[in-house]
This record gives C-alpha cells, sequence and structure tokens, in this order.
C-alpha cells in the first residue's frame, strides 16, 4: 500500500460567538472613567488645607485650569475608582484608540459641566441611601420624589434648591442614566408633572450679577498692584475681559495663538489698531474685535502686551498662575473660577455699590459682571453690541444691559400723557 502524506489537519475557525473581537469590553465601560471622581475630591479639608498651604507659599492659593492648587499639581494624580476596577482589558493595539475614544467623550461636555453631572449623581445617591431606595435602573417614580425633596429642601437638610438647581439636577440624572445606557424617560408622568408643579410654585426672577460700568472699571484697576506679575495679569484680565465682553471661561481659554494647547478654546492676533480674538463660545467660533483704548492706562491691547513681555509668555496659554509671591509665572492654565474671585475681590476693594450693606455687596459680583458692563455701557447701535457678544437674538442682549437708563425711551411722554 502506498505511503500517503501525512494528512493536514485543518484548524478549526472558532465558532461566530467565540472570537476574541466579541469579547471585548463596552467602550462605554473604558470611556466612562472619566466622570468618575478622584478619591481625594470628597476631601474638601484637604482641599482647603492646600489653598491655604498655597496662599502661605506666596500664590494666593490660585488654581489651574483643572481647579488644583500649585501643592496639588505637584502632587501625583489619583487615579478614578472606576478605572481601577478589575474587567476584560483591550488589546494592546487598541489601548492608544480608547485613549483617544475617552478624551472625545471628555471634549463633549466642559470640565466646569461633567464636575456638576458628577456632584449630582453622588448627591442623588446619597439621597437614595437615606430613603432605602435603588438609584439603579433608572425609575421615574424615585426621580420624580428625588426632584420633589430638591425643591421642598428635605434632600439637602432643609435649604430648598432653586427651580434652576432642580433642573440641573435632573439633567445630571438623565446624562448619566445615558452614560450607562440606561435612558430616563423624563416625559413620564411622575417626572414631568411634578417638575410643572416645581416651577409654577417656586419659579422667580432669575438673580442676575451687576453689571460692571468703565467707571467702576477704572477704579477696581487702581486697587491692582503694578509693580507686580500678579497685578499685571490680573489688569491684562480684567480689561480684555470689560473689553471683548468675553464669559470667564473664554477668557482663560485663550492662548497666545493658533493650534498652541489642546484644551485651548481661542487665541488672540495682536494688530496695529487693536486685537482680534477667535473663541470658541457656546454658539461656536467666533470673532471678537478689541480695539485700542483713548490712553494706555486703560487700554487692553496695552495691557495684555505688557504682560505677555514681562511674563515672557510667547507660548500656550494667555492667562497663568502666579506663584512664589508673585514672581514665578506657572505654565498651567488659570482657572475660570479665578476670573470671578479677581472681579469681586477689586469690586469690593473700589467700593462699587458703596451703597449697599457688604454682605449684599459681597453677592453681586462675577465674571458675567465685565459681560454686562460692556452691554450696558456701549453708545452704539444695538447691533452691533448682540454681535460683540455673540448673541443671536437682541432680546438676550437686551437682558445684559442692567444699569442703563431704562427710561431714556418714555413710551408714556411718547403717547401724549
Amino acid at each position: 500500500m502506498p505511503n500517503r502524506p501525512p494528512s493536514r489537519t485543518r484548524r478549526q475557525q472558532p465558532a461566530p460567538d467565540d472570537r476574541p473581537g466579541d469579547d471585548l469590553p463596552d467602550i462605554v465601560h473604558v470611556v466612562m472613567a472619566m466622570s468618575a471622581p478622584a478619591r481625594g475630591d470628597a476631601d474638601s479639608g484637604g482641599a482647603q488645607r492646600h489653598g491655604e498651604e498655597a496662599a502661605a507659599a506666596g500664590d494666593g492659593g490660585e488654581t489651574d485650569a483643572q481647579g488644583r492648587s500649585a501643592a496639588e499639581a505637584a502632587a501625583p494624580a489619583l487615579l478614578p475608582a472606576t478605572a481601577q476596577r478589575a474587567g476584560p482589558r483591550l488589546p494592546g493595539h487598541l489601548e492608544d484608540l480608547a485613549g483617544r475614544a475617552r478624551a472625545y467623550a471628555e471634549a463633549a461636555a466642559s470640565a466646569n459641566t461633567r464636575r456638576a453631572y458628577a456632584a449630582d449623581w453622588k448627591h442623588f445617591s446619597a439621597w437614595c441611601r437615606r430613603q432605602g431606595l435603588a438609584p439603579m435602573p433608572p425609575s421615574p417614580q424615585t426621580v420624580g420624589l428625588y426632584i420633589a425633596a430638591c425643591a421642598s429642601g428635605a434632600a439637602s437638610g432643609g435649604r430648598p434648591n432653586a427651580v434652576s438647581t432642580v433642573e440641573r439636577r435632573l439633567s445630571s440624572l438623565a446624562w448619566n442614566y445615558a452614560q450607562r445606557g440606561l435612558p430616563l424617560d423624563r416625559a413620564d408622568r411622575h417626572v414631568a408633572t411634578v417638575m410643572a408643579g416645581i416651577r409654577n410654585r417656586h419659579a422667580a426672577p432669575p438673580r442676575q450679577k451687576e453689571a460692571i460700568l468703565p467707571e467702576d472699571l477704572i477704579a477696581m484697576l487702581e486697587t491692582l498692584p503694578r509693580g507686580t506679575l500678579r497685578g499685571l495679569r490680573d489688569r491684562a484680565m480684567l480689561l480684555v475681559g470689560f473689553a471683548g465682553a468675553l464669559r470667564r471661561s473664554e477668557i482663560v481659554g485663550l492662548d497666545v495663538g493658533r493650534d498652541q494647547s489642546q484644551d485651548g478654546r481661542g487665541w488672540v492676533e495682536i494688530l496695529d489698531k487693536g486685537m482680534l480674538v477667535t473663541l470658541r463660545g457656546k454658539t461656536g467660533w467666533r470673532e471678537v474685535e478689541i480695539g485700542r483704548g483713548s490712553c494706555d492706562a486703560t487700554c487692553p491691547v496695552a495691557a495684555l502686551e505688557t504682560w505677555l513681555t514681562l511674563a515672557r509668555v510667547a507660548h500656550g496659554p494667555l492667562f497663568r498662575r502666579v506663584t512664589g509671591r508673585g514672581a514665578k509665572v506657572g505654565a498651567g492654565r488659570l482657572n475660570a473660577q479665578e476670573v470671578a474671585r479677581l472681579v469681586k475681590r477689586a469690586a469690593m476693594a473700589a467700593g462699587v455699590r458703596g451703597d449697599l450693606p457688604e454682605g449684599e455687596r459681597g453677592k453681586l459680583f462675577a465674571g458675567h459682571s465685565l459681560r454686562a458692563g460692556l452691554a450696558s455701557s456701549a453708545e452704539v447701535e444695538e447691533r452691533y453690541v448682540q454681535k460683540h457678544l455673540g448673541h443671536a437674538s437682541a432680546e438676550m442682549t437686551r437682558k445684559y444691559q442692567r444699569r442703563r437708563d431704562r427710561f431714556r425711551v418714555n413710551l408714556t411722554r411718547a403717547a401724549g400723557l
């Protein structure tokens, strides 16, 4: 019998359900690590101590774009709890792609929005534990009880939440559930009807921040130290923020030039007659023209040029932390909250609205005071102000015109009375 060549054993193909690709973890699990707070986030006392230590070191307790002080930025970062959980791992060749997917997922919402959503979910989960309820899966009945507790004060130690806060908490729950693949039906009667009743019962006119007028701004500039880098930076931030009618996130999100950082929200271009600011705001990309002032003391372009020259900032974030008792400029981007603190501190020192008690004055000023100030004081046609602020409607622009002469157009007299 002739010798036959040895038979080749055909390699058995895995069944479709057994292929390696079917064991890949859900991409949601990969990117959900972004929303989990770090283990040290709940230690507010520790954060406060870091701020005090930073202030003692001479940096004024300023924070970077992630809300960290100088001491916290130097410390090793803590991994989110979600990222530390054991689970299926991605193949090595997909780890880089997963990192990009995580970065894109983070870019879907601002850092402030993600922090608010995480805090609201934590608040909801704690309330569910106290009531013996389960936060998962989403239950319209449970959510309806929760928003009722928030509006009545039962969920926050007797302090009722404002309607806007309740609406934000509801949006946070819907977002968190959606990230877990479990949508919340906000149109369900247990949620929609209760929310409608909360609006009818507790809705109130919005409390707007006080507008900073030009004379107020000049007085605030006089309170800043002229011989320090921090004073020069603060001067430039106030003038650029006012003249550009910028939001606080837009001020600190600017870079010196185009495409110089991943977290930048725009850049500046200094020209002979002024400065062109290109930024990504709530309504998309837009350009804001800031002309030179009548004198160098109040010129936003001159103030920015002085800051950039003396601070030796030529690339990257435009406004940065100043440490070492005002003598050292850091590399990280300044936190948007620092703009609000600067406006409030300078307004209080300058005696703006000194006719009011100090406790009330402290609540009037924030970063939006600069934006409202330009809208209230610019004596030009309304359409120019609307374009400058990036508003889609004139009605929104009028909401920012707060301390103007409201009775300049007197329809009573125009009617003959």
